[in-house]
């Protein structure tokens, strides 16, 4: 049987390559979920810089006191990165899930870009 990690990566690169021919010179909203944490960046792989980043970990998070983490973090986190990516002047972009499925804390942080006025 493989191992987690190796059919993990191999999602991951499966719809990594599906996004590089979408793209069409946008650039990627990339997600990472932990256990207790979900961070976003947003991506220039043409030159591989993060233009704009936000986690649940953000000191703009730790200022408005204990929220529940889950779904409410990520919704909370999917504002922010979509108001950094409209500061950095981006408004279009391409979502990367990663090898999560477009579910639970993924599927909102999405929604809550959405929300917020980032399109992809």
């Amino acid at each position: 049987m493989k191992s987690n990690q190796l059919l993990s990566s191999r999602r991951r690169n499966r719809v990594r390559a599906g996004i590089s021919k979408r793209a069409k010179g946008r650039f990627r909203l990339s997600v990472f979920r932990s256990g207790r944490h979900i961070y976003a960046q947003v991506i220039d792989d043409s030159e591989g810089r993060t233009l704009a980043a936000a986690s649940s970990l953000d000191k703009d998070m730790r200022s408005k006191g204990n929220i529940n983490p889950g779904m409410d973090v990520a919704g909370v986190v999917g504002k922010l990165i979509a108001s950094r990516a409209k500061d950095a002047g981006i408004n279009k972009v391409v979502f990367d899930r990663g090898a999560y499925l477009y579910h639970g804390r993924v599927r909102a942080l999405a929604d809550a870009a959405r929300e917020a006025g980032l399109s992809f």
